[in-house]
């Protein structure tokens, strides 16, 4: 008889500690959320980074609601039947960043498959909301593929935030399994009518669930292709035991790489490391021509 071993789970190098939430501003930005009955992705998300972003003054806001009407095997914010529509809820964001007194604010949302517009509407709202009251804050929305309907997408290219991500993932070949719901060439479509329609663009890829080296240059190319502005890679994390498993940690040094690989190809701003996630240090992707010049004069340096 032959005896089937279970693979062991590869344990979390050091490069992956992170502070534990402490300091005032972190009190601050604590109290506000809870105050305006906000939700982030920060804590749905159980990001890394929460400690260091809400320690300096910074959140990313979640608008409708905090139950998604996907179920992405990658993802800890709950899937189930959302709430109604809080048509306040712009204007509670809004508020929220204007007492945070941020220069830069970011964005995003569940998916609301079940609504005819996709949560648009309040997508346009929002942003709208947030450039009244305040008009010196730059803004990203990470938003979902709305089905890739174009009527949605414009919503948002017509409200006219600084930065509009959309996040591809994954590479093609894990796309089904990672993100169940999802396509992997309507994600590019829809990145590419972002581009078509003015937006600086920007997209996120997770490494370490099973994908190659080549798959994941071939994604950056494909990004590259449709006009992507900004690329962030980093470290999947397994929120639980019921979600996709970690195949492997990536090393530093192989993000670095990414790096380098990103900007030879012509993108703007590659964002590459282990605890880079989507929103990680957005404040830099908003202004053009900013990664490269860094990069160019770290070569220099070096």
């Amino acid at each position: 008889m032959i005896e089937i071993r279970e693979q062991p789970k590869p344990k979390k190098p050091d490069w992956l500690r992170v502070k534990l939430p402490i300091g005032e501003n972190y009190k601050h930005v604590r109290n506000l959320v809870d105050t305006h009955r906000l939700h982030t992705i920060c804590e749905s998300g159980n990001c890394p980074n929460m400690g260091e972003c809400w320690g300096a003054g910074t959140a990313t806001f979640m608008i409708l609601g905090n139950t998604c009407t996907r179920s992405c095997g990658f993802c800890a914010v709950a899937t189930g039947r959302p709430d109604p529509v809080d048509w306040d809820e712009p204007q509670r964001v809004a508020e929220a960043i204007c007492l945070m007194k941020v220069k830069h604010a970011v964005i995003t949302s569940v998916d609301r498959d079940e609504l005819k517009d996709g949560g648009s509407i309040i997508w346009y709202n929002t942003i709208k909301a947030v450039k009244t009251l305040n008009p010196d804050t730059t803004l990203e929305t990470l938003i979902p593929d709305f089905k890739g309907e174009r009527e949605n997408i414009q919503r948002v290219i017509d409200a006219a935030p600084e930065v509009v991500s959309h996040n591809i993932e994954t590479v093609e070949r894990l796309t089904r399994q990672v993100r169940i719901q999802a396509k992997y060439w309507r994600s590019m479509d829809v990145l590419k009518t972002l581009k078509q329609g003015g937006m600086r663009t920007k997209s996120g890829i997770m490494l370490g669930l099973g994908e190659s080296k080549e798959e994941v240059v071939q994604t950056m190319h494909d990004l590259g292709n449709v006009g992507v502005d900004v690329i962030t890679l980093g470290q999947y994390l397994q929120p639980t035991k019921n979600h996709l498993s970690v195949v492997r940690f990536v090393h530093p040094d192989e993000f670095a790489e990414y790096r380098e690989i990103g900007y030879s190809l012509g993108i703007d701003y590659v964002e590459s490391g282990p605890l880079v996630r989507s929103s990680y240090h957005s404040e830099r992707h908003v202004f053009p021509g900013l990664g490269r010049k860094e990069w160019e004069m770290t070569r220099l340096s070096a």
